[in-house]
């Protein structure tokens, strides 16, 4: 059942930076994706541009005053913790978790608007992906405090979570490859 929502001046305006972002997430899975020398980052940048379309979804859901029940977000969110456990568990299989590790340190040509080309590796482009990730999931946190309505909040707090969720996937891919220490 989907409730409607009158939003005040403000909670507009923050949704409309929650739409940006998930805007600007989804170009850059996109394009990573496509940069990407690893099968498996591959994978993992595929899902989570997935799981940041059905986040403009619902924010553009909210925007039009229409709050989703969180039946209908819950049956996203049981994807995104399956995709995390496929990265897991390709990344244990993958022959190239044990080598040298050579597909992080590829490097691949990119082309900038103004034709200069420059190199990014699979670290590289996981690193950019983990801070965007965190940038967002901390502006989910200051908007759910700015929103009245509570079911708006839950909606909100489940996006948050999976964005962490999407951070989660690239850090696990990241340190299956000796690209991230915890110690």
């Amino acid at each position: 059942m989907i409730s409607n929502v009158q939003l005040t001046t403000k909670e507009r305006f923050l949704l409309e930076d929650a739409k940006t972002h998930e805007e600007n997430c989804i170009k850059k899975y996109e394009n990573y994706e496509n940069l990407a020398c690893d099968a498996q980052l591959k994978a993992v940048f595929r899902a989570n541009a997935q799981k940041e379309r059905e986040h403009l979804q619902t924010v553009n859901q909210l925007l039009s005053g229409q709050v989703p029940s969180m039946n209908q977000s819950g049956g996203q969110s049981s994807g995104q913790s399956g995709q995390g456990g496929q990265t897991g568990q390709s990344g244990q299989s993958s022959p190239q978790s044990s080598g040298t590790g050579m597909s992080q340190q590829s490097t691949i040509n990119m082309q900038s608007s103004g034709n200069s080309p420059f190199k990014a590796s699979d670290k590289e482009l996981c690193t950019d992906m983990l801070m965007t990730e965190k940038y967002v999931s901390g502006a989910y946190d200051t908007t759910i405090f700015e929103f009245k309505d509570t079911q708006v909040r839950d909606v909100l707090n489940h996006i948050q979570k999976e964005e962490q969720k999407h951070g989660e996937a690239i850090f696990a891919y990241m340190q299956s490859k000796g690209m991230y220490s915890v110690s």
